[in-house]
């Protein structure tokens, strides 16, 4: 079983002069990163629709073997809050996420923490996922002027399975009733760790776990010590040991620990042991 490890974005003014060396032009900052880690979590598409342009110049500049996780849009999560939302995921899907082809790895949807746990909305919002990419780009057809034509993408040369992610942000969502909705949709249960900040949930949901380091003792801010990342190490192995592929993104970016930490983790789950 697979283990990708990365970070929550690449674009941090913060982080130039420091693990991205001096003089490196801002376009090839993703280029950087993709060759020390294995996986990236694009969170623009968080904030907006992105074009298919940037979806597809993001999967040139990355190595063949790159994945990239996708967040899912706010407006579907934190404004619509999952309700009517068809054509929402539509524009979504339509905006270019099929253009980073076999580099398409999980669609993350983040929940805001007001958004209360109820088992109808969850499970027909799931229910609108597509569950492949074919299953996606004639979803996409149905996009409307939000996407503008020539700036959308609803084919996709392979039909292949899509894979989703879910971190919610209420108490409300850490009950049996909750994952069992996940579990029968096969939707990952994300392990969010947020220096006690939102539930902390370890929940097997899917076939991969997802995992998003925020940082253990402050908030985006703190970097993990070498005791807590052979913790995750171990973990993570221990996943991949019951069938179970792992996705790892850390989003202390604050102080740039992330993706210095991501590269720690990787190493402990090459090395032998």
């Amino acid at each position: 079983m697979v283990a990708r490890v990365g970070i929550s974005g690449w674009r941090y003014a913060g982080w130039r002069g420091d693990f991205y060396p001096v003089g490196l032009a801002q376009r090839r900052e993703l280029e950087y990163a993709a060759q020390r880690l294995t996986s990236i979590e694009i969170n623009g598409s968080f904030y907006s629709l992105q074009r298919p342009t940037s979806y597809a110049a993001w999967r040139a500049a990355t190595p063949e073997d790159f994945v990239f996780a996708v967040k899912g849009g706010r407006f579907i999560s934190h404004l619509k809050r999952l309700v009517d939302v068809e054509t929402p995921l539509a524009n979504f899907f339509a905006s270019g996420v099929l253009a980073l082809g076999p580099k398409l790895g999980p669609i993350l949807w983040q929940l805001p923490e007001n958004l209360r746990f109820d088992a109808d909305v969850l499970d027909a919002f799931f229910t609108l996922l597509p569950a492949s990419t074919g299953q996606a780009a004639r979803l996409a057809e149905q996009h409307d002027s939000k996407v503008k034509e020539g700036r959308s993408l609803t084919t996709t040369v392979q039909d292949v399975p899509l894979r989703y992610a879910l971190e919610f942000r209420s108490a409300t969502f850490a009950v049996p009733a909750a994952y069992e909705v996940m579990r029968r949709h096969g939707v990952a249960c994300v392990v969010a760790d947020t220096a006690g900040r939102w539930p902390k949930v370890e929940q097997v949901t899917a076939d991969f776990m997802y995992l998003r380091l925020h940082g253990d003792q402050e908030l985006y801010a703190s970097g993990y010590s070498d005791a807590a990342l052979d913790e995750w190490a171990a973990r993570c192995r221990g996943w991949q040991a019951n069938g179970l592929d792992v996705f790892a993104y850390f989003d202390n970016d604050i102080k740039g620990y992330a993706p210095y930490d991501a590269m720690r983790l990787i190493h402990r789950l090459c090395r032998p042991r």
